[in-house]
């Protein structure tokens, strides 16, 4: 049986250890647009992936968009926003680098950045 496409699948509690970086390069096929990311030493690795837009309004659309999904997957990123611009980092903090939940919302995101006023994403 084929397993769901990450963007159809939710977020679960997670323990253990992080993904490794040959699972992250397997994971990370689904979502070529987003970059795994060395932060600094111990904090483990993030999914990064920064959005640009026209203008304020079409960021915060899609900001407020991408908190939908953080809050109904109970899994929240760093978001870096300014005019027309957003940056978000995903990382899960109990395994203290990626997890499957990561890659998961960061799939959702992708799906949202091509339905919200998809005119305005200039990267997505």
């Amino acid at each position: 049986m084929t397993p769901l496409p990450l963007h159809l699948q939710g977020c679960q509690h997670q323990t253990g250890s992080a993904l490794t970086l040959v699972e992250c390069q397997n994971l990370k096929t689904q979502v070529p647009s987003w970059s795994v990311v060395n932060v600094e030493a111990g904090m483990g690795m993030v999914l990064q992936r920064i959005f640009d837009f026209l203008d304020f309004h079409a960021t915060m659309q899609f900001v407020n968009a991408v908190a939908q999904i953080a809050h109904t997957q109970d899994h929240h990123p760093d978001m870096q926003v300014s005019y027309n611009r957003c940056c978000i980092s995903w990382s899960t903090h109990s395994v203290n680098g990626l997890s499957m939940n990561d890659f998961i919302c960061a799939a959702q995101v992708d799906q949202i950045s091509l339905a919200i006023e998809p005119s305005n994403s200039l990267n997505g």
